[in-house]
């Protein structure tokens, strides 16, 4: 489910939801107290516990905040922080300190919660307008209420609450679909149907959640046609949703109800809040949000593989591996499970086991790209330049007819094959990707780069990486690349001044340094010169280009700056 881009709103909503209630941060100073400080049993924990938090590991947040709870019982501040630490670790305590968070909006989502899975649908009801119009409720409290009355057996209610949202409101995809959903359980499938038009009408390439839960509904609805349009467009969009949508998995996903109860209604609001949020920068509301709707729904593969993603955004990848591997295997969201499952691995330095998942998914899947240019992006950054090409080929081939969102594949190809020698054929993929994508400033600096270091098509290559510097003026390894052909055309001045601007932004590169290196040399600066090549071998450069920088220290550098031999 995609939402609309709402930064300002969601960075509110987002406050809200775990700023109320909260007592002001604790000074060192201050007696023990309602609003002073924990205790001095509690507060080393707690510091511990705001460190931890900070560091976004949630394990050691929930840990030192408990202790501290302990030790200082009273104290609201570590009260709410413990509260948000053991719901943000998924823990069972979270359910108990929500009870005494009565101005807590997450730990009122929380409770409400628990009252619609057990049918306490009045005393649900109750909690989310007791919550008033803000925070995250103000988005979600129609679609929340309206499952809410749908569970009490009030479907024309639950469908009325929401029917004057589906035509103007901002996140009307969201209110629509939910009211599709409604009136399909509550076999209404004329309402359903014409819900999930409109849910699916603002959406040209409409999300994997979308397209599964849209085509359910026009499938039972008797638009079978419809119901397979929207699964086509997920497998022909080239994301890695294509491998769930495999004709074996489409009887799955056409046939079953994804969304059964009004708890699965909550998680899926709850999942289509915290993505939005995440892809706006804010990944701890979306892990709030993304642990409420797996308490609702446990195993529910879009909230667990949104939580994956945020850790992993965040630095936790074993942690990621790990939520990973509480989906169902039989979930059908599995291969692309996979191919997330493989990237960690390899983060993991497990990645002997991520190349055999890859190849095991390519062979399983032969008809799609996906998995041998995943395996492909693996090889390569593993400097095994070959059997990446050879990955690469195995996707061009599945692909079908080249079209310009081709253009990273070919871009992926052409750095393979050029480093591992094969020159034509990667100048063919990098022209190719050029054609396809002409304002694409990777594709422009690396041919641009690799024709500077043939002495190749010179000017043509000026031209092209002034234009990459336009459109990434802090790329430190565009400047560099400019730079280094304006050293092989002879404009010396020029080439030191891009050398330097380079040296700046991309100040611990080796390549970057040696190259400063060798324009002061050729301009007779060769003091700054000897300094930056001494200061390239202290930054790991490749062991081929060890020995050269070397020899220059030793004997300097002779020749015509142009002259294709120097390096």
């Amino acid at each position: 489910m995609q939402l609309p881009a709402l930064p300002s709103r969601l960075a509110v909503l987002a406050a809200l939801l775990l700023s109320a209630g909260a007592a002001a941060a604790p000074s060192e100073r201050g007696a023990r107290g309602a609003s002073g400080p924990p205790g001095a049993g509690a507060f080393g924990a707690y510091l511990a516990g705001r460190f931890a938090a900070a560091e976004t590991d949630t394990a050691a947040a929930a840990t030192n905040m408990l202790a501290a709870l302990r030790a200082d019982p009273d104290q609201p501040e570590v009260l709410n922080r413990a509260f948000l630490a053991t719901l943000l670790d998924g823990r069972p305590e979270a359910s108990r300190l929500a009870r005494r968070l009565t101005d807590n909006p997450a730990a009122n989502l929380l409770l409400a919660g628990t009252d619609v899975q057990a049918g306490r649908w009045d005393k649900a009801e109750q909690r989310l307008r007791s919550m008033g119009r803000t925070g995250p409720v103000q988005m979600l409290q129609p679609v929340l209420t309206a499952w809410v009355q749908f569970g009490r057996g009030q479907p024309e209610q639950a469908i009325a609450t929401l029917r004057p949202l589906v035509e103007q409101n901002r996140v009307r995809a969201l209110n629509s679909l939910h009211a599709a959903l409604i009136a399909d359980l509550a076999n209404r499938p004329r309402e359903a149907e014409r819900f999930a038009r409109l849910a699916v009408a603002d959406q040209p390439q409409p999300s994997w959640r979308l397209a599964v839960l849209g085509a359910g509904v026009f499938n039972r609805a008797g638009k079978v046609q419809e119901a397979q349009h929207l699964l086509d467009q997920m497998a022909e969009s080239g994301d890695d949703a294509a491998l769930a949508v495999t004709e074996q998995n489409r009887r799955t996903l056409l046939a079953q109800r994804s969304v059964a109860s009004p708890a699965d209604g909550w998680a899926e609001a709850y999942t289509a809040l915290a993505s939005a949020l995440r892809a706006q920068g804010s990944g701890d509301f979306a892990l709030v949000l993304a642990q409420l709707a797996s308490r609702l729904r446990p195993g529910f593969a879009p909230a667990l593989a949104l939580t994956a993603d945020t850790l992993a955004d965040q630095g936790h990848t074993a942690e990621a591996l790990a939520m990973l591997g509480r989906i169902p295997a039989d979930d059908p969201l599995t291969p692309v499970i996979d191919l997330r499952r493989a990237v960690l691995l390899d983060k993991l330095d497990r990645a002997e086991e991520a190349v055999t998942l890859l190849r095991r998914l390519t062979d399983a899947y032969p008809s799609l790209p996906q998995a041998p240019a995943r395996l492909g992006d693996l090889l390569r950054r593993r400097s095994r330049f070959a059997e990446a090409a050879a990955a690469y080929d195995q996707a061009m081939a599945r692909s079908g007819e080249i079209t310009a969102q081709d253009w990273p594949l070919l871009y992926s190809r052409g750095i393979a094959l050029e480093r591992s020698g094969d020159w034509p054929r990667a100048e063919a993929d990098l022209l190719r990707a050029l054609e396809l994508a002409p304002e694409q400033p990777y594709v422009l600096n690396y041919l641009g780069y690799t024709w500077a270091e043939q002495g190749k098509n010179l000017d043509r290559a000026k031209a092209m990486l002034l234009r990459a510097t336009e459109l990434r003026p802090q790329d430190g390894n565009i400047a560099d690349s400019l730079g280094w052909v304006l050293y092989r055309l002879g404009d010396l001045p020029e080439a030191v001044t891009w050398l330097e601007k380079a040296a700046e932004l991309e100040s611990r590169n080796s390549v970057v340094n040696d190259h400063l290196g060798d324009a002061y040399w050729a301009s007779g600066r060769q003091r700054e010169a000897r300094f930056q090549w001494q200061r390239a071998l202290t930054m790991d450069p490749e062991p081929d280009e060890v020995g050269k920088i070397e020899a220059k220290l030793r004997d300097g550098l002779a020749g015509d700056p142009s002259s294709t031999a120097q390096r």
